[in-house]
């Protein structure tokens, strides 16, 4: 009779009997979770199928005519001997040999005899050995004939064993056969019929939980039968597999230069390396040691490709030379796309491409959320810039070659991150380097090796030659240490220090503007910087009215608020549709879905702002298209007036662009006062004007001495705040603010209603 093995891990269950050490049989439970649980389940399961027993539930109870034919062909007689089971065995189930017959009946004996020394009738015991028998003949026919051999037949079952069924599962145990009960409940049910787990053992091990919703046989099932489909989506598979950083002695940069042949002799694997390093190691020689390394590189005969930054998005033509259909599910989606992987000049390599491909994508459904559109978006830019680099890394590969793909710089994209990780399946070593400490990377995968070294280096570019390479004195670089420890969270900022900026409308009260006005951003209410990134709070306010009437006083209150950078508009409207712009004709040029062109509206001949620093470009170009998201300007998106919103941002006067182009955002901003005395409504291009140059950090004071709606007529929405200040007059006119003098004693805190 075998006895009961104790396992020490779940695998041990697939042992043959000779090296058991012996009689030994499993009798496992398995009553909690874990990824490894998941995978034996899996294994275990196919094993079953194969040549074993696998049970859903309950084992049905002998129904009367199971009962029937067991009486017309056995008779109703029982003896508790061994002998009576051994001659009934023979009849009832005559494939049996002898040693698996006296196997049956010892172990069938035994259980029945616990039974009798625990009181239980000779009735009971009659009734359990025809359950037994019935059982063995319905349900276990097909293994009875194997118990014992080199290979134990395995029973899965899947549910609350009764006692009954415990009893016979033991019998079967004993008898040589591998048992796991499957108990997705939890262990309790187990314990009423077996207190002291004296037929079975529990399986225990760290990070076990609870099991998934839904899981059982028919999970496994549909599980083993997906693993098949998706086998046959491979065709046939490669003889090589990926060695990633497994060979690597000393987690370092240099490691892609060891020679291919020293990483290793084994003919199953290619070894590449997968490497992110974050900082650098000696800000003074950095770009040296890099042009050094990418030498050393082409001087060994390395294939190397080197991108800084994300890889440029796939272009419309490249998109349009995947050939793709309309799918169903991502096995589907992964078959037909890896159709487009052709390497003809090496069948190994095509397969590793396909294979990994293939990986890929079936790994990224549950991070599309099981969109396919999602999925299949990804898939096609995967293949695009498959195609487009691997003429770069494999323009003859042979094995044992390994490539080398180099990004430089941040990688921001999730696309371009999952790009990296297929590379890093193919024989490529994928080297990410982000010198600048400040800047983060999306990229994370199990078999990636992060190096973190301690200083930074802000470079955007990878020196491939020796006129990139540069020498840092140790005096810069200090100077460089010292710049960091002055600017960065102190409150002190350095020229120019940031290149991008957001604006907040500052809530004012009228009594406040002149105390604001000429103040630099920094010292305002709710002025912050965060990353690269400042927020700037402006002012953008319609004054209405005029304070006690007094017109003269009203002037050099306005005058006192025209400084070197304040742009002042005396006539309405300021700029009309009918003025000329070179812009104009070619902007519907400039927008798809919704989105700015960028590349397209710098390369045009009509763009005016190419003269200007490449951060402040940016900063104009972004503002323009957070003007269109807003659709502040009415009819944008509707009508067509998103064009002349794009005409009219593009085509700012000279005096203004000066204005933007010194403008530092922690310093003073920039101003527009726009006077307007009468009773016309500013224009549509003058709305869009005013609401753009306060995106970009504009101060912007509408005065309206009538107190007229002037301004509202072209926006969606408020769009400045408004306070009225005195009495309404009319007909006023606009003086030449040269000649406007104080008289008196009056103050600007005069103007705003206090002596001085």
């Amino acid at each position: 009779m075998f006895q009961l093995a104790e396992l020490t891990q779940l695998n041990d269950c697939f042992r043959p009997l000779s090296q058991r050490g012996g009689a030994r049989a499993y009798f496992l439970r398995i009553a909690a979770y874990s990824g490894d649980v998941a995978e034996f389940l899996r294994r275990y399961y196919e094993a079953a199928r194969r040549s074993g027993v696998i049970i859903d539930g309950r084992i049905p109870n002998p129904d009367p005519g199971n009962l029937a034919y067991f009486n017309e062909m056995m008779g109703a007689d029982f003896r508790m001997d061994a002998g009576f089971f051994s001659q009934r065995l023979q009849k009832w189930l005559p494939r049996m040999t002898d040693g698996q017959r006296t196997a049956v009946v010892t172990a069938m004996y035994a259980t029945l005899d616990d039974m009798r020394r625990q009181g239980k009738n000779d009735n009971m015991l009659r009734n359990a050995y025809i359950k037994y028998m019935c059982w063995l003949y319905y349900k276990f026919e097909r293994i009875v004939n194997v118990l014992g051999g080199e290979t134990l037949p395995k029973i899965l079952y899947a549910g609350d064993v009764s006692h009954y069924e415990l009893q016979l599962l033991t019998v079967l145990s004993r008898a040589g056969a591998d048992v796991v009960l499957l108990e997705t409940g939890g262990d309790q049910a187990y314990l009423t019929v077996d207190p002291q787990s004296a037929l079975s053992r529990l399986y225990q091990a760290p990070g076990l939980g609870p099991f998934p919703a839904g899981f059982g046989v028919k999970r496994l099932q549909e599980d083993l039968q997906r693993e098949v489909e998706r086998q046959r989506l491979y065709g046939t598979l490669p003889s090589l597999s990926p060695c990633t950083n497994a060979w690597v002695q000393r987690p370092e940069l240099n490691a892609v230069q060891t020679a291919v042949q020293a990483r290793g002799s084994d003919a199953r694997f290619f070894y590449n390396l997968f490497l992110c390093q974050y900082g650098v190691e000696d800000s003074l020689t950095y770009t040296n040691d890099l042009f050094a390394l990418y030498q050393a590189l082409k001087g060994g005969g390395r294939r190397i490709c080197v991108v800084n930054g994300d890889p440029p998005p796939p272009t419309p033509e490249e998109i349009a030379a995947v050939k793709r259909g309309n799918y169903t599910s991502a096995e589907q989606l992964a078959a037909g796309l890896s159709a487009n992987i052709r390497y003809p000049a090496n069948i190994e390599l095509q397969r590793l491409m396909t294979k990994a491909f293939i990986d890929l994508v079936l790994e990224e459904e549950t991070s599309c959320g099981g969109s396919v559109a999602k999925l299949t978006s990804r898939a096609v830019s995967l293949l695009c810039w498959l195609s487009r680099y691997q003429k770069e890394l494999f323009p003859d590969w042979k094995a044992p070659e390994v490539a080398v793909f180099l990004q430089f710089g941040r990688c921001a994209s999730d696309i371009g991150a999952l790009f990296l990780r297929l590379l890093a399946r193919l024989p490529v070593d994928v080297l990410v380097l982000l010198p600048n400490l400040n800047e983060g990377s999306v990229l994370r995968a199990p078999d990636l090796l992060e190096i973190h070294s301690p200083q930074s280096v802000a470079m955007d570019r990878f020196p491939v030659d020796q006129n990139q390479a540069r020498v840092t004195t140790a005096a810069y670089q200090a100077e460089r240490d010292l710049d960091r420890l002055m600017y960065q969270d102190t409150g002190l900022y350095r020229n120019q220090q940031y290149a991008k900026a957001s604006t907040v409308l500052l809530q004012t009260m009228y009594e406040e503007i002149p105390i604001l006005w000429d103040q630099e951003l920094k010292y305002r209410p709710s002025f912050s910087a965060a990353g690269d990134t400042v927020t700037l709070p402006v002012i953008c306010q319609k004054i209405c009215g005029v304070k006690d009437g007094n017109a003269s006083q009203y002037w050099l209150d306005i005058k006192k608020l025209i400084t070197p950078d304040t742009e002042v508009v005396r006539s309405v409207p300021w700029v009309q549709g009918t003025d000329p712009n070179p812009v104009k004709p070619y902007a519907t040029q400039f927008l798809k879905n919704g989105k700015l062109l960028r590349s397209k509206i710098k390369a045009h001949s009509a763009y005016l702002y190419g003269i200007l620093r490449a951060e402040v470009q940016e900063h104009l170009l972004d503002k323009l298209q957070l003007l269109l998201d807003q659709k502040l300007i009415r009819g944008t998106f509707e009508n067509g007036t998103e064009y002349t919103v794009i005409a009219t941002a593009l085509n700012l006067p000279k005096d203004l662009l000066r204005k933007i182009q010194k403008f530092d955002f922690t310093k003073k901003n920039p101003k527009l006062i726009y006077i307007n005395t009468t009773e016309k409504m500013i224009s549509l291009e003058d709305s869009i004007l005013t609401a753009f140059l306060s995106l970009v950090g504009f101060d912007v004071l509408f005065f309206v001495p009538t107190g007229y709606q002037c301004i509202e007529q072209h926006f969606a929405r408020p769009f400045a705040g408004e306070t009225q200040i005195g009495d309404y007059l009319y007909d006023l006119r606009i003086p030449d603010f040269n000649t406007v003098q104080e008289s008196g004693l009056h103050s600007i805190r005069k103007l705003f209603g206090r002596s001085s």
